[in-house]
């Protein structure tokens, strides 16, 4: 199993929430984030004034899929996060060791 987890713009996910559900990935997390990477933040102009906003708004997705299925889901969010802009994100991949399923006890990819 894998555990993915991408930190995306916020406008595009609803595009990769659908391309997810068009490949079988039925639940994942959402989370309001904000962050910088290599852009650092940006300057917005508020009533005439410039101010540097060190902290940009971003959405990050949590995902736990079968390891068979790991490529195709980054390869999908990769596909529709994708602006060809600065700050369009990053996906990370990491191994799951485990996962239970609380309400009836299940555990490995039967849980998922």
């Amino acid at each position: 199993m894998k555990y993915i987890v991408a930190v995306i713009q916020p406008f595009k996910l609803e595009d990769v929430k659908n391309a997810l559900n068009a490949i079988g990935i039925m639940g994942l997390t959402v989370s309001e984030v904000k962050g910088y990477g290599r852009q650092k933040g940006q300057v917005e102009i508020y009533r005439g004034s410039e101010y540097d906003v060190s902290f940009v708004p971003k959405v990050k997705i949590e995902v736990a899929v079968p390891a068979s299925m790991a490529e195709e889901v980054v390869s999908v969010i990769e596909k529709n996060a994708k602006t060809g802009k600065i700050g369009d994100g990053k996906i990370f991949v990491m191994p799951l060791d485990s996962v239970v399923r609380i309400r009836t006890g299940e555990g490995g990819d039967s849980a998922l």
